[in-house]
């Protein structure tokens, strides 16, 4: 069985954002500083403190990976475009809590509410630039 796993790109934050990330979905995280690998001799100058990777392992498993933009090739810091990280849970109060956390210091796109398809779901992007889709539990027909 294979495994689908996000990989985040971050600006020098990357560490600050996966604690956080870590304190608000919970499980553990594993943060490998550029100056610490093997191949610490081949970053570029000034990149000793960035995270070369990062990953979050939650408590159901889930995986999110991440690490600083070294620069250099292919280019400046692209920035996080096109795509949303989704996530659901099993009651209104759990993804509200969630939502809250995540929205707090950032923008909120969609007010996290009742919808069609769910009890509660929301849209917001974090402090750090991550989007991010929030939903409650499968709306009653």
């Amino acid at each position: 069985m294979s495994n689908l796993s996000p990989y985040l790109f971050f600006d020098g934050n990357c560490a600050d954002a996966m604690r956080f990330y870590e304190r608000t979905l919970g499980g553990k995280l594993e943060l490998m500083k550029a100056s610490e690998s093997p191949a610490a001799a081949e970053v570029p100058p000034g990149s000793g403190d960035h995270i070369l990777h990062a990953r979050l392992v939650l408590d159901d498993g889930r995986v999110l990976m991440a690490s600083d933009w070294m620069g250099g090739e292919p280019g400046p810091y692209p920035g996080k475009k096109g795509f949303a990280l989704s996530l659901g849970y099993p009651t209104v109060a759990e993804a509200q809590r969630v939502f809250d956390a995540l929205a707090e210091g950032g923008r909120v796109n969609m007010p996290f509410q009742k919808t069609f398809w769910a009890e509660a779901f929301g849209m917001l992007e974090d402090r750090f630039g991550t989007p991010w889709m929030v939903s409650g539990p499968t709306a009653s027909t």
